[in-house]
């Protein structure tokens, strides 16, 4: 965490500087590398740290503080763009090395990781962070005996043999699960289109019929109003009601407002009453997005996988989620141009189908299970069907322990 703070702070300090345009790629190139790091890393350190009980809710915090920070930058443009123009760009840049300054004095705040103090034989360390971030003792020993479990269990026999690469490459059947379920609906949350649907909302929505600037700018602020504070729903359901059952409402939703916007731009033609079913299609798109695998998919990424590969499957996970979005943003407008905006959005909704029966194969359920008997999940239970998992199987797992 502190080098993607450095990384991103280098990156803004260079844009805010850059004499050139060269420059200033190589500044925005620097304050990528930076976001990437970050969004790999927050997700799993989280996790690990969290107690089992909130780890879902807490682990959603970096989705709805990304859509903040979006927020945030479009309104300290706003405050800054009617300085002369010169001048106003630098700052709106340099604006951004604020949060990595924060998370530079946080981190002399935040604990280690237990599971990784324990990879490195500091166990008094991780029993003193655990003390800190659950209530009973009792619980504070049952959570490190699992940790010291599974990571005697990564260090024993074959594994030394095994670079962490080779497991990955060569996987277990358990692990091979665990990859196709985090990499998969990683994969599937922005194959829906979901960033084409935020990024092109004003090409979207003067398809449908918006013609004046300020209606479709208000059309848009609904839009992203709409996708926070679905987020916000999410991070207090999913450890009420689960991954998986927020995930089925997240996918079906989805399939439904991708094909009514698919129709509606195809077929309702630009009216009062097209406009209206645009715009309610596409808020309900982002809304069922946010309530679901929008969070969950990096809730799942960062706690399917074993403690020995955990960060770089989870980043793994993170690749494809961004090389995803960078195909469907880039090639979304010639597609549209190819077969119209409403063949694009049947096509989305096809894919969003897709998903639904995704999650129903491929993703068990972890509510209320620790990082570890998630673990033990994946290895008793992967030949069987459906990848559901049943109270029983965590109680079994329990009385097991």
């Amino acid at each position: 965490m502190a080098l993607a703070a450095v990384v991103f702070q280098a990156g803004a300090a260079t844009m805010t500087l850059a004499p050139s345009f060269e420059i200033l790629m190589i500044g925005r190139l620097l304050a990528g590398v930076g976001i990437g790091f970050g969004v790999m890393i927050a997700p799993v350190y989280i996790a690990e740290i969290s107690p089992t009980i909130d780890r879902g809710s807490l682990t959603s915090f970096p989705e709805i503080f990304i859509n903040l920070g979006i927020l945030l930058g479009y309104v300290s443009n706003y405050a800054f763009s009617g300085l002369p123009a010169h001048i106003n760009w630098r700052i709106m840049l340099a604006v951004g090395i604020t949060p990595s300054i924060f998370i530079g004095f946080a981190l002399f705040v935040i604990p280690e990781s237990p599971r990784w103090l324990v990879l490195q034989n500091r166990v008094d360390e991780a029993r003193s962070v655990l003390m800190k971030t659950n209530e009973k003792e009792s619980e504070v020993e049952d959570r490190l005996n699992e940790i010291l479990a599974a990571a005697d269990n990564s260090s024993a026999g074959k594994y030394e043999e095994k670079s962490v690469t080779s497991e990955l490459m060569n996987p277990s059947p358990s692990l091979r699960r665990m990859l196709i379920t985090g990499f998969g609906i990683q994969c599937f949350q922005q194959i829906t289109g979901i960033d084409a649907t935020v990024y092109y909302s004003p090409e979207i929505f003067q398809e449908a019929g918006i013609k004046n600037k300020q209606n479709v700018l208000a059309a848009t602020v609904a839009m992203g109003v709409t996708k926070t504070v679905f987020i916000m729903v999410a991070i207090l359901l999913i450890d009420k009601l689960g991954r998986k059952p927020l995930l089925y409402v997240s996918t079906i939703g989805m399939t439904i407002c991708l094909f009514s916007l698919g129709f509606t731009l195809s077929f309702l033609g630009k009216g009062q009453f097209g406009v209206a079913m645009a715009i309610l299609s596409v808020c309900g798109n982002v809304a069922f997005f946010s309530v679901g695998i929008g969070p969950i998919c990096w809730v799942l990424t960062s706690e399917i996988f074993p403690l020995r590969v955990r960060a770089q499957a989870a980043a793994l996970g993170g690749v494809g989620n961004r090389v995803s979005s960078g195909l469907v943003a880039m090639s979304f407008l010639s597609v549209s141009n190819a077969i119209s905006f409403g063949g694009t959005f049947f096509i989305f909704s096809a894919v969003a189908a897709l998903s639904v029966v995704f999650v129903h194969t491929c993703v068990p359920e972890t509510k209320g299970k620790s990082l570890e008997q998630i673990e033990s999940l994946f290895q008793t239970e992967h030949d069987q069907k459906g990848g559901q998992v049943e109270l029983g199987d965590v109680e079994h797992l329990v009385q097991k322990g």
